[in-house]
């Protein structure tokens, strides 16, 4: 049996669940305090610089899967085509000791 190591790997996958590893902690969303103006004012502010943060760690997450998607594709069509072509010796192998046993 052949095992390959598959390097490069970004995600992680725990009782069936995927998430990114590199991506850090999604960041928390902020909470919008209607207590006064300048509360207010503040909490757009915080909203303004999670938003940033939201997106950078969305387009992480997008990577780590794009990444982790990639190398399972990949990895399943290696193993497709080593197994095919394994499949496809011992069937010509058959046949030609087919032809072979025939003539006798």
């Amino acid at each position: 049996m052949m095992l390959a190591a598959v390097s490069g790997t970004a995600g992680t996958i725990a009782n069936g669940i995927w998430s990114p590893s590199g991506c850090g902690t999604e960041p928390a969303v902020p909470v919008i305090d209607q207590s006064s103006v300048d509360a207010y004012n503040q909490s757009v502010k915080a909203i303004n610089d999670w938003q940033q943060q939201a997106n950078a760690y969305n387009a992480c997450v997008i990577k780590e899967a794009n990444t982790d998607n990639s190398l399972i594709a990949n990895a399943a069509n290696d193993e497709q085509a080593r197994l095919r072509a394994a499949i496809e010796k011992i069937q010509a192998e058959t046949t030609a000791a087919k032809a072979k046993l025939d003539k006798k």
